[in-house]
Parts: structure tokens; C-alpha cells; sequence
């Protein structure tokens, strides 16, 4: 939910665009993994959902998730997640779930031509595919107030949108945006994803995103913001 794999060309130029040798991209939200993997050099991705680092971390050693998932072995995974693997239990829980939302629902649906869509193993074939370039990356579970945070760093945070869906943990929005103002006054180079801020923030760049999440609503539109902390 959220990825910013569609909008990674736009933003990506600008976080990286003073970016110095050795210094390190780190992301507290690294949820879908959908930025990072697409930057090279000293990286951190840290999220407070346990299993996705493990997952990350798992594909980098060379785990393989399954191609076939029924809807009984979803249900089964999801109330006894501690009698399966955290890789796992992330797998299912995010890329085998509608819209993935966290164990928001087996996947299913049909293709254009009416056909039961394959969302496992399109799941799988995504997943896969994404897993070359997680390699180098530090995969941490952490929340992103009690992350270590290498000095003058650049900072990109891709919270939970105020105001949105809710995801899987409740969320201070107030609390984090004072944290941005102090890692940006300790002197991260700090940038932020959100459809709205403070005013102390800056929008530098925007762009207007049509989205769907659910059965009921359908497609949605959103204006796309990266924001900056005006100190």
C-alpha cells in the first residue's frame, strides 16, 4: 500500500542530487522496499513490522517463497504466524493480500478476459525479481525514533499517510514530524513522502496520483508531496 515504485524517477533525482561519496541512504519506512532498491552504496532499511526485514534479509540469503499459497493455508498462516517463519508470514502477509494491506484478505480476482487471476505467483514472480537488487542492503527492525542513524546522513521517511487507511500499528503523526526537525537540525538531509504537512515543511515536488486500495472505493486520486524542513 503506498509504494512509491511509480513516482521512484521523479523523487529519487532530487533526494540523491547532493548526495556524497560514503554517505549513507537510509529509509525508517522501508515497507515495500520500492526506493532502496534502487539506490546504490551505503544503504539502511528499517521498518517496525518485524517480518519485513526478516523477509528482505531472507531473500538476500537466498530464500525462495512459494508459487502456491490456497486461501486455507492463508487463513492458517495468519492466526499461527509464530509456527512459521517471519519471511514467510511477511510474504503472505503484504504480496498474498488484497491491495497489499497486512493480511487484509486472500488476493483474488479475475484478468480482462474473465480468467481467476494468479496473484500468488504474480506475487512470487515480483518478489523475485525485486531480490538482486536488495543485495547490500542492512535490513533492520526498528522503529524509526530508536533507529541508529549514521552522522549527516540522507533521510527519506515514507510514514503512514495522516488521515488514509490505517496500516498495520497506530501512529503520532505530531511525534514525527518533531523528530524530522530534529534529525534535519542535527544535520540529516532529511525528506519526507505525505499528501500534507506543517507549515514548516517545504513541498518540493508534487504530482498528482490516481490509486486504488479497496473493493468499495475503487480508483482514487492524491497529489503526491515531498516535503522539506524549512530550518
Amino acid at each position: 500500500m503506498g509504494s512509491k515504485n511509480r513516482i521512484s524517477k521523479h523523487i529519487l533525482p532530487i533526494i540523491l542530487e547532493n548526495r556524497k561519496r560514503g554517505q549513507w541512504y537510509v529509509e525508517p519506512f522501508v515497507g515495500g522496499a520500492n526506493l532502496i532498491d534502487k539506490v546504490g552504496g551505503n544503504r539502511i532499511g528499517a521498518d517496525f513490522n518485524e517480518y519485513l526485514p526478516a523477509l528482505y534479509s531472507s531473500l538476500q540469503s537466498g530464500w525462495i517463497p512459494p508459487t502456491i499459497l490456497t486461501e486455507h493455508e492463508y487463513s492458517h498462516i495468519k492466526a499461527n504466524k509464530d509456527q512459521y517463519s517471519n519471511a514467510l508470514v511477511a510474504f503472505v502477509g503484504f504480496a498474498c493480500s488484497y491491495a497489499a494491506k497486512w493480511f487484509g484478505g486472500y488476493c483474488r480476482g479475475f484478468d480482462a478476459t474473465g480468467k481467476p487471476r494468479d496473484y500468488i505467483g504474480e506475487a512470487y514472480r515480483n518478489v523475485m525479481k525485486q531480490a538482486g537488487n536488495l543485495q547490500g542492503i542492512k535490513f533492520v527492525h526498528s522503529s524509526y525514533d530508536e533507529l541508529e542513524i549514521p552522522e549527516n546522513s540522507i533521510i527519506y521517511c515514507d510514514p503512514p499517510y495522516e488521515n488514509t487507511t490505517k496500516y498495520k500499528d497506530s501512529f503520532d503523526h505530531d511525534k514525527f514530524w518533531q523528530w524530522c526537525r530534529d534529525m534535519s537540525l542535527a544535520g540529516h538531509d532529511v525528506f519526507i513522502s505525505e499528501y500534507n504537512a506543517p507549515a514548516d515543511f517545504q513541498c518540493i515536488w508534487e504530482k498528482e496520483i490516481i490509486s486504488s486500495l479497496t473493493r468499495d472505493t475503487g480508483a482514487k486520486k492524491g497529489i503526491e508531496r515531498l516535503f522539506k524542513y524549512k530550518a
